[in-house]
């Protein structure tokens, strides 16, 4: 029988805490050894191919192997040829106690080591596992029995924690501080007594109590009683972050009890050390240990006092393959991708970790150099994978490496008509490729900087089909992974998710958004990025390819008979790019790039574009804009973001790189429009706080960008008049179609009085609409517009109307109950997608924008996920014969209908989430030229009737008609009136009382 020969660590060697407690335990069991001499105890690990029978043993501690039920849920895979000595410590630990028959916790840093060593454990005793990843949205249910419908009878099906208990399995709890405090109490006797009472009416209880009852009655007896044996083999290894160094919830001290814990830290510094050498034999000796030196003083606990968080040590074997790769790369550079200090920390943090690189001498060198750009990529096919040799030129080499490769054709860095490469934009995709050599990605920019494009292009480079999905705050992990749902015949079911799709089919998932996930919800993720493995609700287990194809070979089966057993492998080209907006530095909330976060990606930061390189994107992608205002626009864009004044940047947010090439886009095709007018709009300046509207109107003025004569002129409204002929309408100067509607039953028709004011807004409106634009809309009388704006175009609309309890899920459907099952019926956003019509989308700033961020993938990327599964696409070409697939009519457009953020209206700032994916109209106030007098007698009027109808509105007549000039409070139908009393007439003689009957009462 072939076995491996490991050493534990002698006793008089130094390797941290943990060791030395080790040492302690040894010489108390020991024997002979009170002092504990210099001879190390023998482990002997046997052949993975060990039979029942054999006998594992670790130091004095023995395990007599059994044969298990069902060998395909034994780990595979996890003993590595290089099992540090640590590690074996964890192992004899976890042995002895399973010995006696304890459950354990690992507790220790955020990582995969703890998962690790406890997968290893189980596959060196051939132990069948049951895993659950813990979450916020875990319940009672996924832990004892799920209640299914099968032919219209509705029964239990038995959990992880049943099936391990009445199995003999052991049970892995990964996560104890995400779950809710109310939910694990559940287990507490069933560690404790090994019983339980489940919802089907069994009793679980322990294998001791169980025999002794069979003394005296039968099987059968025991069986009508409903009384189920647990097994004697059952266990459990709980996994966890330490509370409240880390975030998560205190556990339960009942159940804390119930658990013989130990602290496994990361691997000392000598382990750690042997495992880099292995790895990256091209990289000196001595830039390995700096390296190793420089994250282990980041994991100190002087740095946690300074408020750092822990370097993802883990993550290293993965930078020292890349430098293996790469010697001449700069290992500063390798480190912001693990640990990306400059967006993380503020300046103090900064400074520290700057002193620390410094005390490591691992700042740049001069012979330190950065990747330039990816030359060219070739396929490959080996065993049946796709891989791709990419060629990456860093400095005067050419180095080529081999990574994963999507099943598409593969398409050169420089081919691509609509991606516009710059200097910048190749440097970070070939770092991406380097990264996407060994991890997934996650990808961090600023709103509208172009993240998703740069995602778009590098998965187009290596033949990927996308996956995108877009994230938000109160997803589940439901969400995330799989959704019930109900059959034709009214059976329950599970649908998987299209990341879990993603992962099967060798897909790169975006993951958009991923910074505002709740971080309990995506700690389900951890185990698919880290060990590309996935336990689903419904019982299907999904394997890395090595592990799948090893089990293949042991057990001597088919893909279909794996399948069966709910067995899949995950594809190895499958990866992650994850987009996310930088950290806001001084926070009061909870920082999402925490300890945990870093060590599930490598990280890459991707800068505003510089002056000359944004030059070059705006002019390649719009060549006929006018010189002189793209050269005014963009230093007045990058003064406002080079300057430390925080007005002045939060102005800058609002001109990203995709608000200026829309801008870009109206100046091209309408040249006479006033760039001052289309600047002030995209930062809504009518709505800003004085001091940041002086900042504007002041940097405006520097930059040579004013106001036009043409905006000081009052125009007069038959300038603006609106035409119909042969069946092209025309508002002010622009024209358009008039459309063909085939359900004329859902084109709005409205009274409306015509005004300057509202026929400007209109034009630009059209405007926008010709050049594909969706609309926002803020300010007063949106409705009255938009209904008069779509009858004059002949336009079907589509009304949805968002409240503070809108979810997903009822945006995008609406359930319904027919013959008693649950059918989903097409929202009004299905419904215009599909036909074309104008969905008109209103009060969306009283929606948590949490909820109204999923229409950013509908109108940045066109493509959109229902929540029965179905997908919405923009272009037909995409379909592929994909079932499920809901193309966008070419017609489709949106306006979205909000008030401005800020008092009276406290709503959420929908522009602040996603005013920068529409071309934003601000409608002005009404009567603005209406004479004091009029609006004064006006209130009075509107002030007695509402009191007389119990309104009690506390407003002096004086302070209504600042009101009325706002419109804030007043209904528009009488500001409608008001309008057409006063209109732009001089007033008359005529009073009130007898112009009275016009007004409301």
């Amino acid at each position: 029988m072939q076995s491996r020969l490991l050493l534990l660590r002698a006793s008089g060697d130094h390797g941290g805490a943990a060791s030395r407690r080790v040492r302690l335990l040894l010489r108390q069991v020991l024997p002979g050894r009170p002092g504990g001499d210099r001879q190390r105890p023998e482990v002997r690990l046997l052949h993975a191919g060990a039979d029942a029978g054999d006998t594992v043993n670790i130091g004095d501690v023995s395990y007599k192997l059994k044969t298990p039920k069902n060998p395909e849920l034994v780990p595979q895979n996890y003993i590595s040829d290089f099992l540090a000595q640590s590690v074996v410590q964890h192992l004899r630990w976890i042995m002895q106690k399973d010995l006696l028959g304890q459950d354990v916790f690992l507790i220790g840093p955020p990582g995969p080591l703890r998962r690790s060593i406890a997968m290893q454990y189980l596959e060196l005793t051939k132990r069948e596992v049951e895993y659950i990843a813990l979450s916020r949205d875990t319940t009672e249910t996924d832990l004892k029995q799920r209640r299914e419908i099968r032919a219209g009878t509705a029964f239990y099906i038995d959990q992880c924690a049943v099936r391990a208990a009445t199995e003999g399995r052991t049970l892995v709890l990964e996560g104890l501080e995400k779950a809710e405090r109310n939910v694990l109490p559940v287990l507490n006797n069933l560690l404790e007594n090994r019983e339980m009472q489940l919802e089907d009416g069994r009793f679980l209880m322990s294998a001791e109590r169980y025999d002794k009852l069979l003394q005296d009655h039968t099987k059968t007896e025991l069986d009508a009683w409903k009384i189920v044996r647990v097994s004697e083999n059952f266990r459990v290894i709980a996994l966890g972050l330490p509370v409240p160094r880390y975030s998560g919830n205190p556990l339960d001290p009942p159940l804390r009890s119930r658990f013989q814990a130990r602290d496994i830290y990361y691997l000392p510094f000598k382990d750690q050390i042997k495992l880099l050498y292995s790895v990256g034999a091209n990289v000196s000796a001595e830039k390995v240990s700096q390296l190793l030196s420089f994250a282990t003083t980041l994991c100190s606990q002087e740095s946690s006092t300074l408020g750092l968080p822990d370097f993802p040590l883990d993550s290293l074997p993965d930078a020292v393959q890349i430098l293996d790769s790469f010697p001449m790369m700069s290992i500063k550079h390798a480190i912001q991708w693990l640990y990306p200090y400059t967006i993380l920390l503020g300046h103090e943090g900064k400074m520290a970790v700057e002193g620390v690189l410094k005390r490591f001498e691992l700042q740049d060198s001069e012979s330190s150099l950065l990747p330039k750009e990816i030359v060219r990529v070739e396929r490959r096919t080996e065993n049946h994978v796709s891989q791709a040799f990419v060629t990456i030129r860093i400095a005067e080499k050419e180095m080529t490496i081999k990574v994963p490769a999507g099943t598409r054709p593969l398409r050169q860095p420089c081919a691509s008509d609509r991606f516009i490469q710059t200097l910048s934009h190749k440097q970070l995709q070939a770092e991406m490729m380097q990264s996407h050599m060994v991890k997934d990605i996650c990808l961090i920019g600023g709103k509208g900087c172009g993240k998703t494009v740069i995602a778009k292009n590098f998965a187009d480079t290596l033949g990927y089909n996308i996956e995108p999905i877009m994230l938000y705050q109160d997803m589940t992990a439901r969400d995330l992974l799989q959704q019930r749902y109900t059959l034709p015949n009214g059976d329950t079911a599970w649908r998987s998710s299209p990341l879990v799709n993603a992962a099967l089919d060798g897909k790169l998932v975006l993951l958009d958004g991923i910074h505002r996930v709740n971080a309990g919800t995506l700690a389900v993720l951890q185990r698919l990025i880290h060990d590309r493995e996935l336990s689903l609700y419904d019982g299907s287990r999904l394997l890395r390819e090595d592990r799948y194809m090893r089990l293949k070979e042991e057990l001597q089966m088919s893909d279909e008979q794996l399948q069966k057993r709910s067995i899949f492998p995950i594809h190895p080209s499958f990866r992650i790019i994850a987009l996310a907006e930088p950290p806001v530095i001084g926070s009061t909330t909870q920082q999402w790039l925490g300890p945990e976060f870093l060590t599930m990606f490598f990280f890459h930061y991707m800068k505003p574009l510089v002056k000359s390189e944004e030059i070059q994107v705006i002019k390649e992608m719009v060549p006929n804009i006018p010189q002189e205002a793209l050269d005014k626009l963009l230093s007045f864009t990058h003064k406002l973001r080079e300057t430390q004044d925080p007005t002045a940047q939060s102005l800058a947010a609002s001109l990203s790189t995709r608000q200026l090439l829309r801008i870009s886009r109206r100046l091209s095709q309408y040249p006479n429009e006033s760039l001052h007018s289309a600047v002030t709009k995209a930062c809504l300046s009518r709505f800003l706080p004085s001091l940041a509207r002086i900042a504007l109107e002041k940097n405006l003025a520097d930059a040579s960008i004013e106001i036009s004569t043409n905006d000081n002129v009052e125009p007069e409204l038959k300038d603006y008049k609106c035409e119909i002929t042969s069946g092209s309408l025309r508002i002010g100067a622009v024209s358009a179609p008039i459309y063909n509607a085939h359900e004329k039953m859902k084109v709005p028709d409205v009274l409306f009085y015509d005004n300057i004011q509202h026929m400007i807004v209109m034009e630009d409106m059209l405007k926008d609409f010709l050049l594909g634009e969706h609309l926002l809309l803020l300010g007063v009388g949106k409705n009255k517009i938009v209904d008069r704006f779509l009858h004059l175009l002949n336009r079907p609309r589509e009304y949805i109307q968002l409240h503070r309890d809108t979810t997903v899920q009822t945006l995008t459907l609406q359930p319904s109950v027919k013959d008693g099952l649950i059918v989903y019926e097409d929202s009004p956003l299905v419904k215009a997608v599909k036909l074309g019509h104008v969905l008109v989308v209103d009060e969306a700033d009283k929606a948590p924008t949490n909820v109204t961020c999923i229409l950013k993938t509908l109108v940045e990327n066109g493509e959109m996920i229902l929540a029965d599964g179905r997908r919405i696409v923009a272009n037909s070409t995409n379909v592929n014969g994909r079932e499920n697939v809901v193309v966008i009519h070419p017609d489709f457009r949106m306006i979205v209908l909000a008030n401005r953020p800020g008092f009276p209206f406290l709503g959420n700032d929908f522009f602040g989430t996603l005013g920068d994916y529409f071309s934003s109209q601000m409608l002005r106030q009404y009567g603005a030229n209406v004479p004091e007098p009029i609006l004064q007698k006006a209130c009075a009027c509107l002030w007695r009737i509402n009191t007389f109808k119990n309104y009690k509105r506390e407003f002096p007549t004086e302070g209504l008609s600042s009101v009325v000039r706002n419109g804030d409070c007043l209904s528009i139908n009488t500001l409608h009136k008001i309008r057409y009393l006063c209109g732009s007439q001089k007033p008359t003689s005529v009073s009130w009382q007898e112009r009275g009957e016009n007004c409301d009462g």
